[in-house]
This record gives C-alpha cells, structure tokens and sequence, in this order.
C-alpha cells in the first residue's frame, strides 16, 4: 500500500525585538514541500506581545519585513529578485540564521499528506494564543 506522505520542512518565524537579548516572540511558520513545489508562510504579528516585550519597537517596520518575508515565500514580484528563486532556494534563503529582529528557528522536518493543513496545525501549535 502505497503512502501518500510527502517530507516538509518548516521553522518558526520569530521577532527579536532587541537582538542582544535573544529573547523571542512567535510570530509565524514557513513550510516547504520539495516534492510538491510548495512553499507557503503564515504570519500573524501580535503587536501587544511585542510592545509589552519592548514599548520602543517600530511595529510598523517590523510589519513591512513580515509583508517582505510573506511575499519572498509567495513568490510575489513585490518580493524582489528572492522572490523570482525556486521553492526550496527561497525556504533557504528566508530561514537562513541571522542577526535581525525578524529569525526563524531551526529547520524541521516531518511527514505530511496536506501542506496547507500542516501549516494550519503547526501556526495553531507554535503561534495562536489559547485558552488556559
């Protein structure tokens, strides 16, 4: 019996509103699927949890480089030039370890049959506020 599983890699997308701190609030997942072509970013920036953490952020700088960051992994033209490399040059490019307020974690893999709804699931996991 043959599995419809495909291999996906994903990190979670982080804002570091003071660098040197190192400390982190998760903002949004990035999911590939080579073997589908798929690449896809979710990202929700909750700017209370930000601005608790650091009342001087630029939320709305942080906002843009959320947007470039949903647009290099769209493949959008208004993501420039990354934007115009294939799924995987991009998920490499966009989870590349820096020293910027917007990082992601280390990559990870799994198994799925549905890109979108794993990425769904993973964003609720590692980013969506619940309930205690």
């Amino acid at each position: 019996m043959a599995s419809n599983n495909k291999v996906f890699e994903y990190a979670v997308i982080r804002i570091v509103p003071i660098v040197e701190r190192e400390e982190f609030i998760n903002v949004g997942v990035v999911l590939l699927c080579k073997e589908l072509d798929y690449i896809s970013a979710k990202i929700e920036l909750n700017t209370n949890k930000i601005l608790a953490m650091c009342p001087q952020s630029n939320i709305d700088s942080i906002q843009a480089n959320l947007t470039a960051f949903e647009n290099i992994a769209a493949g959008l033209t208004t993501g420039g030039p990354i934007a115009e490399y294939i799924p995987v040059e991009r998920f490499r490019w966009l989870t590349a370890t820096r020293s910027t307020i917007v990082q992601c974690s280390k990559i990870h893999p799994g198994f799925c049959t549905n890109p979108e709804l794993k990425l769904n699931q993973l964003f609720s996991d590692y980013v969506e506020l619940k309930e205690m």
